[in-house]
């Protein structure tokens, strides 16, 4: 005979599966084991870094909470081929069940400028910064609409940069690729409503890269009115905040330390 519970006793957690794209190395990484930490199960995108995507499904799964059954897996796509772009989330359906929430972080980031801007650059930064986000949002409200899930069930977070309020003419075809995105912002937010949410995380300077040295990059990281841009932390924390919260979408989160509040006359790497 079973006894039926305690009115007292707390709820079981509900299971949330969350797709973060580009999430084998640097800051991608850092979201999915942040969530991984907040009780998400996590589908780790990646394109072609097999090896570091499968140490995140594994730090994912060293990081999650004791006793919860959570699956973390990989999933390959190249995001700028749309035919792999549309196998991806029902590739992680069949993977890992029923997904919540998409997090776009995977971008293009080459440097051209005005002086030698072309087709083929913004061609490649367009498919993979700002329609393959496109898609998944689609992709995801289709996927919610045919489990008839209640609004406000679903949410997708783009992740954009400081740079869109601070321009310079440095890196054209990425900057214009995240302005789009920006936009998308709000017409997915009134398009995919109620059902899937939608916020951007413009994060500042964040992770160094081979274009700069680490003392280039501290003494940049402190260009901002608080002294200190952001860190991978802090980005993941607002993405995290991003996906919680029922009330945010249409809208933007500038995690920079007000980086955007100051002129820069080129971008961090080429200064």
């Amino acid at each position: 005979m079973h006894s039926d519970p305690s009115p007292n006793a707390p709820a079981a957690p509900t299971l949330r599966t969350v797709l973060v794209t580009g999430a084998g190395r640097r800051l991608g990484r850092e979201i999915a084991l942040d969530l991984a930490r907040a009780g998400w199960q996590v589908a780790v995108h990646y394109r072609g870094a097999r090896a570091e995507a499968d140490q995140t499904v594994a730090d994912c799964a060293a990081a999650s909470r004791p006793g919860q059954a959570l699956r973390h897996a990989a999933f390959q796509a190249d995001l700028a081929d749309e035919t792999q772009l549309r196998a991806l989330l029902p590739a992680v359906c069949a993977g890992l069940g029923a997904v919540d929430a998409v997090v776009n972080n995977a971008s293009t980031f080459e440097q051209d400028s005005v002086h030698d801007f072309g087709f083929a650059l913004m061609e490649r930064h367009w498919r993979s910064n700002t329609a393959a986000p496109i898609i998944l949002a689609q992709a995801l409200h289709a996927h919610l609409a045919a489990r008839n899930v209640g609004p406000r069930s679903g949410a997708v977070v783009n992740l954009l940069d400081q740079k869109l309020w601070n321009l310079n003419p440095d890196f054209l075809s990425y900057t214009l690729s995240k302005a789009a995105l920006e936009t998308a912002n709000t017409v997915l937010a009134q398009a995919l409503a109620p059902l899937v949410r939608v916020v951007g995380v413009a994060p500042g300077l964040t992770i160094t890269s081979h274009l700069m040295s680490d003392a280039e990059f501290e003494a940049r990281h402190k260009l901002s009115p608080l002294q200190r841009s952001s860190t991978a932390a802090d980005v993941a924390s607002a993405v995290r905040f991003a996906l919680d919260n029922p009330a945010f979408t249409g809208t933007t989160l500038l995690v920079d330390g007000g980086q955007h509040l100051m002129k820069f006359d080129r971008d961090f790497s080429v200064m």
